[in-house]
């Protein structure tokens, strides 16, 4: 059981830790001025990462499966895992202006490749990797003073708070359901698809278009650039925040769900 704990830690921590760094992407292609080559590389890295969110399923369920064996409650190892969500989307947040300096490279060379594999595969190189090594940024400060905050519309980032949480924890709790009630077990597990699906969807309906928006409008020269980095500063934090309200929804939603199935 530890083992596959360890993987599932490790899968959710990289899966946020993709799905921050996709946010940053909209930076990039306001400074750089490849907004249609920017925006290609967002969905491909956005749909990697929202795709592979469905592998915490068979991980999770093997962990359930083990904890209804032995009578022992995994609401700890759960919390566990929304916490390594949490982890990713920090670590994330600390290598974003290091992420930023090599996506504008990767940009350069994929006009030259005009293939993604192809980059992706000169990337692990050894000599690339060392590259990306010495290239790294720290953060600063200065980065995020002097933001127009003020003109990113509230709802949104609020909303986009809301939307991970119940992203964060749709898997987790629809298993941690299926221990509650081990008798609808099947069914209960098979309705996180629809959850993460529902969440998926509102994230594509509510969050990007107005996203893109802004960023298509200081792209346009109709906002400032500091608008676009606002936007991004502030959904990465709202994300950051909807990994933690995680941790509050999980028992209740889990609980909603048992309820339902009984």
């Amino acid at each position: 059981m530890l083992n596959k704990y360890i993987i599932l830690i490790v899968a959710t921590l990289i899966i946020h830790f993709i799905d921050t760094l996709s946010y940053s992407v909209r930076l990039n292609s306001v400074k750089s001025g490849n907004f249609a080559l920017s925006t290609s590389l967002f969905n491909l890295i956005v749909l990697i990462s929202r795709t592979a969110n469905t592998f915490q399923g068979p991980l999770i369920g093997h962990i359930i499966d083990d904890s209804v064996r032995s009578k022992y409650d995994p609401i700890n190892n759960i919390r566990g895992v929304i916490l390594a969500a949490s982890g990713g989307t920090i670590l994330a947040i600390i290598l974003i202006p290091t992420f930023l300096k090599l996506f504008e490279i990767g940009m350069k060379k994929l006009e030259v490749t005009g293939s993604v594999p192809s980059l992706v595969i000169q990337s692990l190189s050894i000599s690339n990797i060392k590259r990306i090594a010495k290239n790294t940024i720290k953060p600063k400060k200065s980065m995020i003073k002097n933001l127009r905050y003020k003109n990113i519309p509230k709802r949104l980032l609020l909303l986009n708070a809301l939307i991970t949480g119940v992203y964060t924890v749709g898997v987790l709790a629809a298993n941690y359901a299926s221990f509650m009630v081990p008798g609808k077990a099947n069914a209960i597990v098979q309705s996180s698809g629809l959850i993460n699906g529902i969440a998926s969807i509102l994230l594509t309906l509510f969050i990007d278009p107005k996203s893109a928006i802004i960023t298509d409008e200081a792209y346009r020269g109709k906002r400032e650039y500091g608008d676009v980095k606002a936007l991004v500063i502030m959904l990465i934090g709202t994300k950051l925040l909807g990994t933690l309200l995680g941790q509050l929804l999980l028992v209740p939603s889990a609980k909603l769900l048992a309820f339902i199935y009984q």
